[in-house]
């Protein structure tokens, strides 16, 4: 029998079953092979990402002596490197002088590269800030700031990438074009929203279609203009397109998609099933405004059984139904995001979930968890946060103001005080979030 006071334990049955379906070294195992390197000459390992250091020792073993060298930007150094394999911490969430030392790098390295060469790009989430290469006249200040406003403005992450794509040599398939005339296969686990090759970490090996006005747009779109250095604004305005430059033979690139945040929910949807309960997978897209988001989800999960609610998909309205009222489990995927106002700590995961308690208070037998699949949400240790429908009483028997902690953007201050923080540590994956409902 399932159990209410059960709840964490089987939250964490859920992640942990999520994180296994996305481990990076896996996932190459499952996509890369000998017969991808059988004609070529030599092979060189290149990428960024939070998933680049599994992702590399994947390869290197697939590779064993066919690898000739590589170059990695990950956010953590590992304790032991892979023979012929570099790595460079970068920097994230904001860039780093090392971060555009690995595209430097990176870039002298493909320099040696013909066309008898294979390169593997290895690509995940964090990729942008990772690793770039700025073109003349923008300087690491230019990006940070940059960056530091796109992040703060609430803008989606097709928006911010397309910004950024055209401030580098090395994103939108500018990888690639150094790696001609070898050719290249990427392998990527994406940590967006519907897997755009072209977004996900500002598309490394994929020929950019978006265009310096594109990026203005988007700048003009969140009031942007007198905030970002003036040089910024100056090179969208005088330079060429970002893609415009060398072309790139269509059978020279391919492209690989090798995890996702639909896998990684499929996967948690079966072990809540092997846990007893009811489970589905409602979809992996949902976006906007973090705090909306939270209300959206906690109004579904609350709702009776499946079809009752018109949040549901139409699909679900029908084949959802639920053919009894046993506990059910709910899990929903993607990325919303957060417009700061406040001067708090937390992360969009922390502020789902927060507005989450705020709309199910005093609910019984129901609890919600926000994951970040990286383990790590904003600039904070926490993956995310867990509640139930006594969250908001337990605060405020506290003398904590749950509206008073949102407003300010604090959510993290305030389920470190309740002590609900979800803290994993990083992961070394990176497919998205994932929110999970359970109702006993």
């Amino acid at each position: 029998m399932l159990r209410f006071a059960d709840h964490p334990t089987h939250l964490a049955v859920l992640r942990e079953a999520a994180l296994r379906a996305v481990d990076p070294e896996a996932a190459v195992r499952r996509s890369f092979s000998a017969a991808d390197f059988a004609d070529a000459e030599r092979v060189f390992i290149v990428g960024a990402g939070k998933a680049g250091v599994a992702m590399a020792k994947a390869v290197a073993e697939v590779l064993g002596e066919h690898l000739t060298a590589g170059l990695v930007s990950v956010p953590n150094l590992p304790p032991h490197s892979p023979k012929h394999i570099t790595f460079i911490q970068g920097g994230h969430p904001l860039p780093t002088k090392d971060s555009l030392a690995a595209g430097r790098t990176m870039a002298e390295l493909l320099s040696q590269t013909t066309e008898r060469d294979l390169v593997v790009a290895l690509i995940s989430g964090g990729g942008s800030a990772l690793l770039d290469l700025l073109h003349p006249g923008l300087t690491l200040q230019d990006l940070q700031c940059t960056n530091a406003h796109l992040l703060q403005c609430g803008a989606a992450i097709h928006e911010f990438n397309t910004v950024r794509i055209q401030l580098s040599q090395i994103k939108g398939g500018g990888l690639a074009r150094f790696a001609y005339p070898a050719c290249v296969l990427g392998l990527i686990l994406s940590d967006v929203v519907g897997n755009p090759l072209d977004i996900i970490a500002s598309g490394l090996t994929v020929p950019t279609t978006a265009t310096r006005q594109d990026a203005l747009n988007i700048i003009e779109k969140y009031h942007l203009s007198s905030a970002l250095p003036p040089s910024v604004i100056q090179h969208l305005r005088s330079a060429p397109d970002s893609h415009s430059t060398i072309r790139i033979p269509q059978p020279a690139i391919e492209n690989r998609l090798i995890g996702s945040n639909r896998l990684a929910g499929e996967a948690a949807v079966a072990a809540a099933r092997e846990l007893g309960f009811e489970a589905i997978f409602v979809a992996d897209d949902w976006q906007g405004e973090a705090r909306e988001v939270g209300r959206r989800f906690a109004e579904l999960v609350a709702s009776p059984p499946f079809p009752a609610s018109p949040l549901l998909p139409p699909f679900l309205q029908n084949g959802g139904r639920s053919r009894g009222r046993g506990a059910r489990c709910l899990i929903v995927g993607g990325e919303s995001t957060v417009t700061v106002h406040g001067t708090g700590s937390g992360g969009r995961n922390q502020e789902v979930a927060l507005a989450a308690a705020l709309t199910m208070a005093g609910l019984k037998n129901i609890a919600i968890a926000t994951f970040a699949t990286d383990g790590v949400d904003g600039p904070t240790d926490a993956a995310g946060a867990m509640v139930t429908g006594d969250t908001i009483s337990r605060a405020r028997a506290l003398g904590l103001d749950p509206h008073q902690y949102l407003e300010n953007n604090d959510a993290y201050s305030f389920f470190a005080a309740l002590g609900d923080l979800v803290l994993t540590g990083p992961t070394g994956t990176n497919v998205n979030d994932l929110f999970f409902g359970l109702v006993y």
